[in-house]
């Protein structure tokens, strides 16, 4: 039997607002074109999705997204921009939306706990700014990194971060835990006072640890790592961005033969 949400002959809802009521208070909200494109690319189940512009909105899918286009097109429902409006909190330029099922924590634990591991898990130890925790994963996406856990009190599924990382939620592992629940494998913490990165050869079961924008790594993150390392840095300049430590160190692990391929 098809699945409607993927059957590009199917019927819009019938009431895609009465829908988005419904969903909406377990759903991920993908906000805009480009979360809605990368969350269907990578399997994401999405419940409800609208428009105030189909025809716009299927012109980019013409232009960027050729290999989901018609399931996109069966998706979207057109609805008034006012109705659109009032659905989102932050109205998005290509004025797309859409609500999909969050991954189930068993199944994300699994896959980070899987062994062997192909390639690293980003920890974010108790990050702060939801826009960079939002960078962090579309950069673990594209690296083809395991998966970006989170500890502490920010939500890695927060609407704000699943906008800024642009619906690529749907292709690593996204989830929070404590630091004692934290998968298997070597911990590299990064740590200006750690040895210097490009010494080292970072493993594919490797736990990839970095602290929060202010305060660093905390303490206990810090007495379960297995190596320090540092990024070079210029003397006198504080820090990098999380998100450009991040990829920095992925770049690292990839060239030396990791994903993607």
């Amino acid at each position: 039997m098809t699945d409607p949400a993927h059957d590009p002959s199917a019927a819009f809802p019938a009431d895609p607002v009465a829908a988005w009521r419904r969903a909406a208070p377990d759903a991920v909200l993908l906000d805009g074109f480009h979360a809605l494109k990368h969350a269907v690319r990578f399997g994401a189940e999405v419940l409800v999705a609208v428009t105030a512009d189909r025809a716009a909105a299927l012109t980019l899918a013409d232009e960027l997204a050729g290999d989901v286009r018609d399931t996109l097109a069966a998706l979207l429902t057109q609805v008034p921009h006012g109705t659109y409006a009032a659905l989102v909190p932050r109205p998005h330029p290509t004025a797309v939306a859409a609500l999909a099922v969050r991954p189930g924590r068993a199944g994300n634990l699994a896959k980070l706990a899987h062994a062997p591991r192909t390639a690293p898990v980003v920890v974010l130890d108790q990050p702060r700014n939801l826009g960079n925790a939002g960078a962090v994963v579309r950069l673990a996406a594209g690296f083809g990194a395991t998966g970006v856990v989170t500890t502490g009190t920010l939500d890695p599924w927060h609407p704000t971060v699943v906008r800024g990382g642009a619906g690529l939620h749907f292709a690593t592992v996204v989830e929070r835990l404590t630091v004692d629940e934290l998968p298997p494998g070597p911990v590299f913490a990064l740590d200006p006072e750690g040895e210097d990165i490009r010494s080292i050869e970072l493993p594919d079961e490797a736990l990839l640890a970095f602290g929060s924008e202010r305060t660093g790594l905390t303490a206990e993150l810090r007495a379960r790592a297995d190596h320090l390392v540092a990024l070079p840095m210029r003397p006198q300049v504080s820090s990098y961005n999380l998100a450009t430590s991040v990829a920095m160190t992925l770049y690292h692990w990839s060239a030396n033969g990791g994903a993607p391929s």
